[in-house]
């Protein structure tokens, strides 16, 4: 399959699990989105429009967002996300979303050494996990994914 290709059909998984959370996965009431790689802000600005009024924040190493979809002062987070994520670990998030795989599997297994944790310790019980690279924590229950996302493509947890 061609990079391209690829891309479109995780875009494609991603839009639409948000969609399917959306729809048949009522978030808990209280707590924020936390969108864990801002990037261009495509997806914080999909988020934006599922999830009107509800305060989402992002975390970026660096800000490169298109300037529509650049998060209000107070809720960008750059930095290193492993650091600057721990901040948030507090057990409020309602749903997080992480998109930062790099494809490259040496770089991934290392943040793999975190990012799970990290996403068990933000995320309220009850709470929802959208993420591009497994997160194995038992804390997470595993829910499937739509039938038309490939299997290893994105990966769907609730917090137990």
């Amino acid at each position: 399959m061609s990079r391209l290709d690829s891309f479109i059909n995780r875009m494609v998984a991603q839009r639409d699990l948000l969609n399917h959370i959306r729809d048949h996965h009522p978030l808990p009431a209280e707590g924020p989105i936390l969108e864990v790689g801002l990037g261009n802000g495509r997806t914080f600005s999909h988020l934006r429009e599922l999830f009107p009024g509800r305060r989402i924040i992002a975390f970026d190493r660096q800000l490169g967002a298109h300037k529509s979809s650049i998060p209000p002062e107070g809720d960008l987070v750059l930095g290193e996300i492993a650091d600057a994520g721990k901040a948030f670990m507090t057990g409020e998030a309602a749903f997080v979303h992480a998109d930062i795989g790099t494809g490259y599997p040496e770089k991934d297994a290392v943040t793999l050494t975190w990012l799970p944790d990290m996403v068990v310790g933000m995320l309220k019980s009850g709470g929802y996990a959208l993420s591009g690279l497994p997160l194995a924590n038992d804390a997470l229950e595993p829910l499937p994914v739509l039938p038309h996302v490939d299997p290893g493509r994105y990966f769907f947890y609730r917090r137990r």
